[in-house]
């Protein structure tokens, strides 16, 4: 069976955090890793040297320096729609040699950012306005999925840094988020973009045409052309719709869409922000790239990452992984974190379509400090579940005072020690054994350089876990099972039911429809 000698070793383990403190002091100087501004300290872990080596000779089997060439070398890692996945060539500068069937895709990776930043510099200055010549003074961003959990993410984390229009994300198909912002906002100064690869993605382009009508209602079809921006490479369809040619940006098969942050997809965050900013966000991400393409692993901080999660998932059979930034402004970064690594390994066949003998991704879920703690935390002290814990903490505020930082700061390091340590100084209802694993990422402050390095980190977190477990984390055909089945539902919902229902679902919309007014 695979993983054998991991599932010994954590039969075999018998250590508690706690334990190995105090036979191990210097482990709070081994068991840490940097990387592009970030500090990693592992030291919190069910973790030994012995252990470290057998996760490092589970990726020497798995021959995870050749997989890592291949994905660098813009090979076909996504086996099953035979793509390459080089979304690192996105951030990198053009002189990088990025390839793509033989040819470098860096040329036109610049051009398209070169046009996003003319395009964004336009509207920022009022050199683009709208079909009255006023400024836009917002932004309505549609997307779904990929195409919103990044921009959505990077907007709110960098909201210090937004001297543009404001931007609001919409993607749920629920029409309310769309009628709260028609309610105050000016159709004449707002521009939307919207995102979509095939310009067919139902929920999007559902969003798209309410918002459509709104403007031509308001403004004249004439008005489409200078009110919305497209992120597609289905030029007939964005023809139909009545985008402009200079309002049309794109990116590539080879970009997957949780991974698309850093091309077209942002260009409502480049609106907010300024070129400049973005690009800062983008050297970031390069340079954890870089970091993670040549670091052996025992200092990889990605790698490392990974290896800790395979741990627990795969060694222990524990299911959940909890995410917990102490900042307010990455809130949302478990909710981005959630489609990026449950969507990409949320597998359970190999590269050869055989089922797995294994468990593969966890549960990731979260919220900020010091939320978190009046919600779930309960749980990780006392409850009878073992979760691990992500924390990241800044050491420096951005728009906040020192005294409320730290206080956070304080809670945050306070929660670390009650997690590792515990207290058995008391007994039953008020017992916290410890023995809790987390990992504390350090960092100086929520820079656009350093959410880059945080986002990719995780990217790279996703790549050496899908090499362990031997799966493509670039495909999500579960995800496109649904898409498939939902147009026939939609019609059976539009359509009055003439005999009795023969299944759950069919009960469902009879049931819907007998209550709909």
């Amino acid at each position: 069976m695979a993983f054998d000698s991991l599932l010994q070793a954590a039969d075999d383990f018998d250590h508690t955090i706690e334990g190995l403190f105090q036979s191990d002091p210097n482990r709070i100087t081994r068991y840490v890793v940097e990387a592009a501004g970030i500090c990693m300290d592992y030291s919190r872990h069910w973790m030994t040297d012995a252990v470290r080596a057998e996760l490092f000779k589970q990726l020497e089997l798995q021959q995870f320096d050749t997989q890592r060439e291949a994905l660098f070398a813009g090979e076909a890692v996504n086996t099953t729609e035979s793509r390459a996945a080089l979304h690192m060539a996105l951030r990198a500068p053009s002189t990088a040699a990025f390839t793509v069937d033989g040819r470098s895709v860096m040329p036109e990776v610049h051009a398209e950012l070169d046009a996003m930043s003319g395009f964004s510099d336009a509207i920022r200055e009022g050199a683009r306005c709208g079909q009255t010549n006023r400024r836009f003074t917002d932004v309505i961003h549609l997307g779904i999925g990929g195409s919103d959990l990044g921009p959505a993410l990077v907007y709110e984390a960098l909201k210090p840094w937004v001297d543009g229009p404001r931007v609001h994300f919409i993607s749920n198909v629920d029409g309310a988020g769309l009628s709260d912002l028609f309610e105050i906002l000016d159709p004449e100064t707002t521009l939307s973009v919207v995102v979509s690869k095939s310009f067919t993605t139902e929920e999007t382009m559902h969003n798209a045409h309410r918002v459509r009508s709104w403007l031509t209602d308001a403004l004249g079809e004439e008005a489409i052309a200078s009110h919305v921006v497209a992120v597609s490479t289905n030029i007939e369809a964005m023809d139909a719709f009545g985008i402009h040619p200079e309002a049309r940006f794109r990116f590539w098969d080879w970009v997957g869409g949780r991974f698309s942050v850093w091309s077209a997809v942002g260009l409502s965050v480049m609106i907010a922000l300024g070129a400049e900013r973005f690009r800062e966000l983008l050297a970031g991400a390069h340079a954890m790239d870089q970091h993670f393409q040549t670091t052996a692993p025992e200092h990889n901080l990605p790698v490392m990452m990974a290896l800790l999660s395979a741990w627990y998932v795969t060694g222990f059979g524990i299911e959940t992984q909890a995410v917990v930034p102490y900042a307010d402004r990455l809130a949302k970064l478990p909710a981005y974190l959630q489609q990026l690594e449950m969507e990409s390994n949320g597998k359970s066949v190999d590269h050869s379509g055989q089922r797995l003998e294994y468990d593969t991704a966890p549960i990731v879920w979260g919220d900020a400090g010091t939320n978190g703690q009046h919600a779930f935390f309960q749980l990780f002290h006392q409850g009878t579940r073992v979760v691990p814990l992500d924390l990241w903490l800044a050491a420096n505020p951005i728009g906040s005072p020192q005294a409320s930082h730290q206080l956070l700061m304080a809670n945050c390091l306070a929660q670390l020690d009650a997690l590792s340590f515990g207290t058995t100084e008391a007994s039953g209802h008020r017992e916290c054994p410890g023995n809790r694993p987390a990992t504390l990422f350090l960092f100086e402050s929520l820079t656009p350089e350093v959410l880059g390095a945080v986002l990719a980190a995780y990217e790279h977190k996703v790549f050496t876990l899908s090499v362990l477990w031997d799966i493509n984390p670039f495909d999500q055909w579960g995800v496109e099972l649904g898409k498939q089945l939902c147009g026939g539902v939609l019609k059976q919902l539009k359509t009055p039911q003439s005999t009795e229902p023969q299944t759950a679902t069919e009960r469902a919309i009879g049931w819907i429809q007998a209550h709909q007014r």
